[in-house]
């Protein structure tokens, strides 16, 4: 059977069926390229613009002169390297926790079949349908007054840590992978004596490699962008991440110079998605086919 298509072969093979076709394609991949990219052009050259000209009506669309000065001094006043390593340091380790303990509970939900599993694990859905705004204040009581031990996590990277391990979502990702993941080869390692870590960590890590490249990613976005709770849990301005201290830094700063920190402060996700995509793409398309 032929596969139906928007334009059929028969229009294809003729030469004015063609050029439409390709001139239509050809536009709207344009166009959307232009929606896309275009904001991050006004954005990156605005920084380059001289305080008054950004200000100006109507803009423009190229700089009249150039300045990377606005880069520069974003790097320094703005404190730029220290809060990027904060955020480095805060982002990699929710990632680390997240994998780790998300990774081990999906494993433990699907192919160990612990008892009420299903009510477990139906409880942590139920707690996709909680407004994270709703979770603020008790997570807030929490690391202020850390229950049993009774120690405070404010200005420290754990306050960022732990509570990212909560990740309902990624963690029935992992789930519905490991779900999918061939039987038989669980079953022969089984036969030639491997154990359940062994399975885990020489088996199904390997496997898994798609969707653990796409938890990565959400894990270390979500810390990355988020500005509400390092506001509420850093009040030492030192050790504040690039999101907020974006904000606190930004008021007696100008405009350019704010631009610029913006443009830098963008650049490490937009490069590890350049460097992951194949692993994003592959992971996305790694649970639709079933095993």
């Amino acid at each position: 059977m032929s596969t139906r298509t928007l334009v059929s072969p028969a229009t294809l093979a003729r030469p004015r069926g063609r050029a439409a076709y390709w001139t239509v394609f050809t536009t709207v991949v344009l166009l959307f390229a232009l929606a896309f990219l275009f904001p991050v052009y006004w954005m990156v050259t605005g920084a380059m613009k001289s305080p008054d000209e950004v200000a100006q009506t109507p803009p423009t669309l190229v700089p009249k002169q150039w300045h990377l000065t606005g880069y520069t001094d974003a790097w320094d006043l703005m404190q730029l390297p220290q809060h990027l390593w904060n955020t480095v340091v805060q982002a990699a380790g929710a990632w680390v926790f997240q994998l780790v303990l998300c990774t081990a509970a999906a494993y433990a939900l699907s192919k160990l079949k612990p008892a009420f599993g299903k009510v477990i694990l139906g409880g942590i859905l139920a707690t996709l349908m909680v407004p994270a705004q709703a979770l603020v204040v008790p997570k807030y009581l929490t690391v202020a007054d850390l229950p049993l031990i009774h120690t405070s996590l404010l200005n420290d990277p754990l306050a960022i840590w732990l509570p990212a391990v909560a990740n309902a979502f990624n963690l029935y990702l992992l789930k519905r992978f490991f779900d999918q993941l061939p039987r038989d080869v669980l079953e022969a390692a089984e036969i030639d004596g491997a154990g359940r870590l062994r399975i885990l960590w020489s088996i199904v890590l390997p496997m898994s490699r798609p969707v653990l490249g796409v938890v990565s990613i959400f894990a270390l976005v979500a810390v990355w962008q988020d500005f509400l709770w390092p506001l509420m849990v850093f009040s030492d301005t030192d050790k504040q991440p690039i999101s907020v201290a974006l904000v606190q830094l930004s008021q007696n700063i100008q405009l350019t110079v704010l631009i610029a920190a913006m443009v830098i402060a963008s650049i490490p996700m937009a490069a590890l998605f350049l460097v992951f995509q194949r692993h994003i793409i592959a992971g996305i398309s790694a649970g639709s086919t079933k095993r």
